[in-house]
């Protein structure tokens, strides 16, 4: 269904705003944006005072679950000496999947070796699963999401050197 003014102006598809705002409030998220050729789409909300409860807990909390989680607890002993500057980061604003489905193993593995073009994970945006891959050769050092967490567009995903 498109909506239209007047002859000159954009066609809207008021089904995908519809979905956005249905992806923003599923993710908690203040703004999504998406680009299809020279048309783009951008749905924002403003910031409720609840807004930073969102943004704040997310740090805190992959911490507590990386304590008890033995890959994710060898990879917060590290911490301290990888450099976010290696870091994979999300193309888009989707959830992230750390397996091809529920109760597959992992892509990867603190530690785990892996090639150019490699899949590290899986970002779902509007149910379509993106491979995020490996941009080098390197070996994982650290997993920055936990399966099926809501990621930000430019968040760093994972570290590989």
């Amino acid at each position: 269904m498109t909506d239209q003014t007047n002859s000159g102006a954009m066609q809207v598809d008021v089904n995908l705003v519809r979905q956005l705002a249905e992806l923003l409030d599923a993710t908690h998220l203040t703004e999504i944006e998406v680009e299809e050729g020279d048309r783009k789409i951008r749905v924002a909300r403003k910031a409720a005072q609840q807004a930073p409860v969102y943004a704040a807990p997310q740090p805190m909390a992959s911490a507590p679950v990386a304590a008890a989680t033995p890959v994710a607890a060898e990879a917060g002993a590290m911490a301290p000496t990888v450099s976010a500057a290696n870091a994979v980061k999300s193309p888009m604003v989707g959830t992230a999947y750390l397996s091809a489905e529920p109760g597959a193993k992992p892509f990867i593995a603190v530690g785990q070796t892996v090639a150019a073009g490699d899949t590290l994970l899986i970002v779902e945006a509007m149910k379509v699963m993106n491979p995020i891959t490996a941009p080098s050769a390197g070996v994982v050092r650290q997993v920055l999401i936990e399966n099926g967490q809501p990621v930000e567009f430019d968040q760093p995903l994972v570290v590989v050197e």
